[in-house]
């Protein structure tokens, strides 16, 4: 047993054996002028006068601080030893996250800045480490009113209200040091190719020379069944074919371990666990396909909040968890909505067969794209969220924006360029997965075609998307067709409706309310006057779309609760409202467009 907070390796498709969680109570301070670098913090910690528990934001109840007002600035420090067996190696700084302007001194050097509030990041600080003790001081400057960082649902006046809840502020998910030697693997890129039952791995390496080699191994279920060793060429792909490939879907989510293996003089000198799986996920015209079979879209939206730790989940357990309960009453996957998930999340989906759209926190980010400082944030920070997370199997699609009608409205050609360039830039990153550009709307250049509607009237749902089908270019539910680019045939997602509100306690005094008002507590539609008015409405608005012949898939609004907005199938703390047979027969019901393969 341990007494460090969410002790787990943090990125299980890139792991070394030399690690060392530096999660724990650490000393800090609310900088609310943001003066501590001219108060000398950075060299002399000593002003830093309360504690908190990392990597729980301040705002959150699990960090001991609970401080829900603005924060300008952060402050943290903790000592740490090197273990001696890393001697001669060079030694990395690791943040999951950090939400947004982050600095790390070590020693008082200077070793690193990094904007972004959804990237992981690391700096090398070898030059500025001594024997013994070292002294760790962060900083992080947070500003969600500027409207030129991302930051996804939170609030950005004082108190929470409709969909904008509790900010995050600072370090929010886990801090690690990490040993590599001078000459060693930054990262591997791994495609999986089921049609040619081979994967094909790209190394990109740091430091070495002639002589080096590569090597990778493929094992299945602990036996090794591919292993090839390559002249180590950082940038240069090669495959690894399988004799007898299994492919990984939701009925069986196979993982191969990987090892990737540095040589020099036949001598290991870098070693990295890993792990794939092999699937395809491609579009043929209006419909998607898991593995060349038809795949209906059955989704969730999941806002990864939590009651305690707010963006950061209180443990791993409840990571995987949360899959579950999805799995549960019916869903086959989520969209990922308006936060970058820590890997660990990714991991279980992967582990448990669950298909996600991985989505950036830009919720607000529109009103920047007059801006190129704005912008330049958005598409910095979006590659490296792309660039880490790219190699999991249970991401299939790609969403970098939501709702950007406002933006549009305001600049036209501004987001038109914004979403097109950003677009294009995730392509080229990952050719292998489609696109959705904006979910909802405004479409500019997109693979998938996805609206948002929450009307509760299932023969008005059904009557907004009678038109859809793959030669329809109106006449259906457009939010903004003014600005839209119109559907061009590409698979129809329905990926935000339903949105149902319903708590139990308050339904009795609250019976004769609409949406808005209910003492803080907000959903869609009518107040239901009992649970068994809830089921029908549910089990109606998703017949609409499983029905319908030319729709591909749906995100029903959502999984859980979230602060004032209880809408979702569990409440905050994750205890269930409904029934899960009843739900999983409503979303899990067989979808038309499957039928005929």
């Amino acid at each position: 047993m341990t007494d460090t907070p969410r002790p787990e390796h943090p990125k299980p498709q890139f792991q070394r054996a030399n690690w060392l969680n530096l999660n724990d109570t650490w000393r800090f301070a609310l900088d609310f002028g943001a003066s501590g670098v001219e108060k000398g913090w950075s060299a002399d910690p000593t002003g830093l006068d309360r504690e908190i528990v990392v990597p729980f934001c301040p705002e959150s109840k699990l960090s001991g601080v609970q401080y829900t007002d603005f924060i300008p600035a952060v402050w943290y420090h903790r000592a740490f030893c090197v273990p001696a067996e890393w001697g001669g190696q060079r030694v990395f700084l690791h943040f999951g996250g950090v939400d947004y302007d982050c600095r790390a001194w070590v020693n008082g050097k200077l070793v690193g800045r990094h904007y972004g509030g959804s990237s992981s990041f690391c700096f090398d600080i070898t030059p500025a480490l001594r024997d013994g003790a070292n002294d760790l001081v962060v900083c992080a400057l947070d500003d969600v009113r500027s409207s030129v960082q991302a930051s996804g649902k939170q609030c950005p006046a004082l108190n929470s209200h409709g969909c904008l809840y509790t900010r995050v502020t600072g370090i929010w998910q886990t801090v690690w040091l990490e040993a590599r030697p001078a000459t060693h693997l930054e990262s591997v890129r791994v495609v999986p190719d089921l049609d040619g039952e081979r994967f094909v791995a790209t190394p990109t390496i740091r430091g070495g020379g002639r002589g080096l080699q590569f090597r990778a191994t493929v094992l299945a279920e602990g036996a090794e069944v591919r292993c090839l060793t390559r002249p180590a060429t950082s940038g240069v792909a090669f495959c690894l074919a399988l004799d007898t490939p299994r492919a990984w879907s939701p009925a069986d989510p196979f993982l191969y371990d990987l090892r990737f293996e540095l040589l020099e003089d036949d001598t290991v000198i870098d070693s990295v666990s890993s792990y794939a799986g092999l699937r395809k996920f491609h579009v043929e015209g209006n419909r998607l396909f898991l593995n060349c079979e038809p795949f209906f879209a059955r989704f969730v939206l999941d806002q990864g909040f939590y009651p305690d730790g707010l963006w950061t989940a209180p443990s791993d357990a409840e990571l995987r968890a949360d899959v579950e309960r999805s799995l549960a009453v019916g869903f086959n996957g989520a969209r990922l909505h308006q936060k970058v998930f820590e890997e660990r999340f990714h991991y279980w989906a992967d582990k448990l067969g669950y298909l996600t759209w991985g989505e950036f926190a830009d919720w607000g980010g529109s009103h920047s794209f007059g801006s190129p400082q704005g912008i330049h944030n958005y598409q910095r920070e979006w590659r490296e969220v792309v660039m880490r997370d790219l190699n999991h199997p249970s991401i299939v699609a790609w969403t970098p924006f939501n709702e950007t009608a406002g933006g549009a409205r305001a600049n036209t050609e501004a987001h038109r360029r914004a979403v097109q360039e950003t677009v294009d830039l995730t392509r080229a990153l990952d050719p292998t997965r489609p696109i959705n550009d904006t979910s909802g709307y405004v479409h500019v250049d997109t693979d998938l075609y996805t609206v948002h509607c929450y009307e509760q009237d299932p023969a008005k749902l059904r009557e907004n998307f009678a038109a859809v089908a793959p030669d329809a270019r109106e006449g259906f539910y457009l939010n903004v067709p003014d600005l839209d680019v119109g559907y061009a045939g590409q698979p129809f997602v329905v990926d935000e409706y339903g949105g149902t509100w319903w708590n139990e306690e308050m339904a009795a005094q609250n019976a004769d309310t609409n949406a808005g008002e209910r003492n803080q507590s907000w959903g869609y539609g009518k107040t239901p006057e009992s649970l068994e008015e809830v089921y029908p409405r549910i089990e109606e608005l998703t017949k609409v779309l499983t029905s319908h012949p030319h729709i591909a898939g749906y995100c029903y609004t959502q999984l859980t609760d979230v602060e004032q907005e209880q809408n979702g199938v569990y409440t905050y703390d994750r205890k269930p409202k409904f029934d899960a047979a009843r739900l999983r027969q409503y979303f899990g019901a067989p979808a038309a467009i499957e039928g005929d393969g």
